[in-house]
């Protein structure tokens, strides 16, 4: 079952859950103006809340960035035992609270494509399958000096993924950056297009001198063989909405034979009394005719039988019947655009396509579908539109003025990488990214798509407490992240 250890309660979007999924898964000083910052008391990390009970953090700012879009000025937002308590221009500060300030006040940074928080062989496995659970594969103590240079960089949150070189990379997790800390466990499965396996073929090259040497060139996939990947993709998410049927034809029938079961037996127990003076009868009859009496046997109604429990089926299943998302790394128009085609008939599905280096050619089909993109613009890639098919950095602004919902990752490509994200979504506002897209890209944005917006993403009353507090605007290259607040607990301070 889903676990998210801040809060029990699913997201307000979370869909809701089937009996049958429900089987299927049982799988620095001047920073602060009150109090010394060492008297903070630290969270204590179990499942039903996130801090223990201690003094009051009470932050004031210039700004205070509720969510892209909605700004207070002036503002103070209140946190007690990890979580938001107030927000707003006129709140009563608590006796002997904690104070903070600064300029702007918003959300943690969440990376929507990281493999931050995981043991490396894990995050690389070309084995993975779709019961893999990236929680299973955390080392925060591996990772501590990377771990700390994210949250000093205001990346708060990732979602952390597993198998990258599988072509089912198992299930990740969103995670609180401080310690590598859980905050959901099943955030989304993860798949893979256009993978190849093996080396490629060795090509004659002719060096300045005149003389030859043999190079091993890249392998290649063909058009087929890339329709193929997603054919078998397909297939596995069809075997999961099938053996979801299944166990809910089970449910069904096992709950409709309990209730026959149970009126039999009030029946028997109803006609006990006659039903024994009519047997003794037919007993003494049967004595008086010098034959015997024969029981007449009772047959119960055979138990349904359950399937057999699949832990890559059941993982699956709760992919195809909605309940987490499908994250796709698809980079090519034609594979995104068959992905697409194939999975219309999977209604539930979840679809987010990540990486979409060519997906302006499917913008509409995406933004019909509602599928998001988690792009991963590389500060290397080239400049300004240059056509339809690979865009540079403009490709999360083009996306966006097509109406495709856009988030920004890292790309999975090193832990470390994931401090780039701030950096990342100012390069995607130099690029004609609407700023207050840019923002939603990395913070509401997927906190929403992986269902922890009800939890995280935004500065409101009865969200936990995992924020920034910022000397100027969030993308700006020269703010400084002057304190983080993970759970309720102040993790870095500027200067310290």
């Amino acid at each position: 079952m889903r676990s998210l250890h801040s809060r029990p309660t699913p997201s307000a979007r979370a869909p809701r859950r089937s009996c049958a999924i429900v089987l299927a898964a049982a799988l620095t000083g001047s920073l602060w103006t009150g109090t010394a910052a060492g008297n903070a008391t630290a969270a204590a990390h179990v499942d039903d809340h996130d801090a223990e009970e201690s003094t009051p953090l009470v932050i004031s700012a210039k700004r205070v960035i509720v969510r892209p879009g909605k700004v207070l000025e002036n503002a103070k937002v209140v946190i007690e035992d990890g979580e938001i308590v107030a927000v707003g221009t006129d709140v009563k500060v608590p006796d002997g609270a904690q104070q903070l300030e600064g300029a702007v006040v918003c959300a943690g940074f969440h990376d929507a494509w990281s493999i931050a928080g995981v043991e490396g062989r894990s995050a690389a496995a070309d084995r993975s399958n779709s019961a893999a659970l990236a929680v299973d594969a955390l080392d925060p103590y591996g990772q501590e000096t990377t771990l700390q240079e994210l949250v000093e960089a205001g990346v708060l949150h990732a979602r952390t993924v597993i198998g990258s070189g599988s072509a089912l990379g198992g299930i990740g997790a969103v995670i609180r950056a401080h310690a590598a800390e859980p905050l959901l466990d099943d955030a989304a499965m993860s798949a893979r297009l256009g993978l190849v396996r093996g080396g490629g073929s060795f090509v004659q090259v002719q060096n300045p001198d005149g003389s030859f040497t043999f190079r091993q060139e890249a392998p290649r996939l063909d058009p087929v063989e890339r329709i193929g990947q997603i054919d078998k993709l397909v297939s596995e998410l069809q075997s999961g909405e099938k053996y979801a049927r299944d166990v809910a034809k089970y449910e069904a029938d096992l709950a409709e034979w309990n209730e026959s079961i149970a009126d039999k037996e009030k029946e028997l127990e109803e006609d006990f009394k006659k039903a024994k003076k009519a047997r003794d009868k037919k007993v003494k009859d049967a004595d008086e005719k010098g034959k015997e009496f024969k029981e007449k046997s009772y047959k119960e109604d055979k138990r349904p039988r359950a399937p057999k429990f699949d832990a890559e089926k059941a993982a699956l299943a709760r992919v195809a019947e909605g309940e987490i998302p499908l994250v796709v790394h698809a980079e090519r128009a034609v594979e995104i655009r068959e992905l697409l085609r194939l999975t219309e008939s999977l209604s539930r599905l979840r679809l987010v396509v990540a990486g979409g280096t060519s997906s302006l050619a499917c913008a509409d089909a995406l933004a019909e579908r509602g599928v998001p993109v988690i792009v991963a613009p590389r500060p290397s890639d080239a400049g300004g539109p240059v056509g339809e098919l690979d865009p540079g950095l403009s490709l999360a602004a083009e996306l966006h003025e097509r109406g495709v919902e856009v988030l920004i990752g890292s790309g999975g490509r090193s832990a470390r990488a994931s401090r780039d994200l701030p950096h990342l979504a100012a390069l995607a506002v130099g690029h004609g990214l609407d700023p207050d897209a840019a923002l939603r890209a990395i913070t509401l944005g997927p906190a929403r798509v992986f269902d922890v917006a009800g939890h995280v993403g935004s500065v409101q009353r009865g969200r936990k407490a995992d924020l920034l507090v910022l000397s100027g605007d969030p993308l700006s290259s020269s703010t400084r992240v002057l304190a983080a607040i993970s759970g309720g607990e102040v993790v870095h301070t500027a200067g310290e």
